[in-house]
């Protein structure tokens, strides 16, 4: 279940997959590995494993082991006892060691074998890409996973024993062992290299647990909102154990240590570790507050007296600090944090047409001597029309879908008044001198698969009427139309001395002969199976032009 590790072998991978051996087939499917490990990550609650300080001492052992400490990781769910006994199984001649603290020359020089185990706790080493808060069910892999630090607190006293209130004297003697890899490595358990100790004073342990209480708090409202559907019982003991004074004290015994007139006199360094214990006081209550309110919409009606109870006990603790230390507020984070996106999602996708790219359209009616235009992507070509009093329909298509097709025509010639006003952007310097009532619209085609025609073969010269024709010629009455066609479009035509685009009559002298006719009917739509079908009077009708 370390799909961290997995998805930073599975980037490795990927990499080799599209950059060196192109193998997609492979990519995809380790990408759609790589997404179930980070839905995981997220959703899925792991376990988190002990870890164990093992110290071999004695001449009895093997030199390898002999006087040394080693940190062992525990299998998921066992306990200190499990793991001792299935220590002392590999070594029955053994004796374990009462104590934590570490054991005098006489064991270490003696001819027999002890072993000394505790528990110790992980230190936090968050990667450096974690630069900003993140959600704790992402930080809690990094509590017991790629650790090298660990801790083993001791309390100590010091002075007079206070029966009243035992945190006064109480001071934390603190063991950081440095391990010589990171855990979990290749093994299981590694040597100790460096081991220090630290003392922590009665106040620094009072705010140190605070802090975690209230991280605590914290972490398990995060889940709650996350994951509904989450047992209550942990978020019932954890709250009732702080509201209820009955249960653990809550702070009141911090505040007969530290918060004294004695104290602040004796100790005036400690003014600033005060105000903070006390701000750590009042930022308690919002996170209570919080906690109160899921476990209420959660409650089951068995439990409802006790949370009614544990209601009446937090009202009073709210208003007795909030009078004290201050209203704090609940930070944004607690609400907004979960389901909000990143400002780059939100983003609009409607732009101003002056800043849209330009639609990939084939604008075949211009000069040959232009940019070559490129191939429409959805088989749009712009094409110039005539007034619509001069556009002739099909008496084929006036059936009763002329009501659906007029509102797509409308909502056709919305859009295409935007292209048109592009088009006359992008072309104005061309000079096109085509009259006002001529309009540039969208014109979907349906064609075969085919590769565009040269520019210079879509517009022919009618030798006997000298006309230019931009679209098939209308069906006479001496020519049958081929039984397959592609989409009915509108014909007309325009008069020669008329400038298309910039290109006049003269500019056509160097249009070369068009291609021969072919007898399948799926190369060219528009021509006919035998030539003997064209009527000698008539010349030859002016190629259709394909759209790829």
């Amino acid at each position: 279940q370390m799909w961290e590790e997995a998805i930073a072998l599975g980037k490795e991978l990927a990499e080799q997959y599209e950059n060196e051996m192109f193998d997609y087939e492979q990519l995809s499917e380790l990408l759609r590995k790589q997404a179930q490990f980070y839905e995981n990550i997220v959703k899925v609650i792991r376990p988190k494993p002990d870890y164990f300080a093992v110290g071999y001492y004695g001449q009895g052992f093997p030199t390898f082991i002999r006087n040394k400490v080693f940190i062992y990781r525990g299998k998921e769910y066992e306990r200190r006892e499990d793991f001792e006994a299935r220590l002392l199984t590999q070594f029955p001649n053994a004796e374990k060691m009462k104590t934590t603290s570490p054991p005098g020359d006489d064991i270490k020089n003696s001819s027999g074998q002890y072993i000394q185990c505790f528990t110790v706790k992980p230190k936090l080493d968050l990667p450096s890409k974690f630069h900003k808060p993140v959600s704790e069910q992402i930080v809690s892999f990094y509590r017991v996973n790629e650790v090298q630090r660990f801790e083993y607190s001791r309390p100590v006293r010091k002075g007079e024993k206070n029966p009243d209130n035992e945190f006064a004297n109480m001071w934390i003697e603190r063991t950081i062992y440095v391990t010589a890899y990171k855990l979990p490595g290749i093994l299981r358990w590694f040597e100790v290299k460096s081991v220090f100790m630290v003392e922590i004073s009665p106040l620094e342990n009072a705010i140190e647990t605070m802090q975690l209480t209230n991280d605590k708090i914290n972490n398990m409202v995060q889940q709650h909102l996350n994951d509904p559907n989450l047992p209550i019982n942990p978020l019932s003991m954890l709250l009732n154990g702080i509201v209820d004074p009955a249960v653990m004290g809550g702070f009141t015994n911090y505040e007969k240590a530290f918060f004294t007139e004695k104290y602040m006199h004796e100790h005036p360094e400690d003014h600033d570790k005060i105000e903070k214990l006390k701000d750590l006081i009042a930022w308690q209550i919002p996170f209570l507050a919080e906690g109160i309110r899921i476990h209420g919409e959660k409650v089951t009606e068995a439990l409802r007296p006790f949370h009614e109870r544990m209601e009446a006990c937090f009202r009073q603790l709210k208003e007795k600090v909030e009078k004290q230390y201050g209203v704090r507020a609940v930070p944004s984070s607690l609400d907004d944090r979960r389901g909000s996106r990143p400002r780059s999602m939100v983003r609009s996708f409607t732009m101003p047409s002056s800043s849209r790219p330009l639609s990939v359209a084939s604008v075949s009616s211009i000069s040959s001597d232009s940019t070559p235009s490129r191939p429409g992507s959805d088989g749009f070509v712009l094409e110039p029309l005539l007034p619509k009093k001069m556009h002739s329909r099909s008496q084929d298509k006036l059936d009763k879908d002329d009501l659906d097709k007029d509102k797509k025509e409308k909502k056709k010639e919305k859009r295409n008044s935007k292209h048109q006003e592009i088009f006359d952007k992008e072309f104005k310097s061309t000079d096109i001198s085509l009259q006002q009532s001529e309009a540039v619209i969208l014109s979907e085609t349906i064609s075969p698969l085919r590769p565009q025609r040269p520019k210079s073969q879509v517009i022919n010269v009618i030798s006997s009427e000298r006309r230019f024709s931009v679209s098939p010629s209308p069906p006479s009455s001496q020519v049958t139309p081929p039984p397959i066609t592609p989409r009915t479009k509108l014909s007309f035509s325009i008069q020669s001395n008329l400038e298309l685009n910039g290109m006049s009559s003269a500019d056509l002298t160097d249009i070369p002969p068009p291609l021969p006719l072919k007898g399948s009917m799926a190369d060219y739509g528009n021509l006919m199976e035998s030539q003997d079908l064209i009527s000698p009077a008539t010349s030859p009708p002016a190629h259709q032009r394909v759209s790829p």
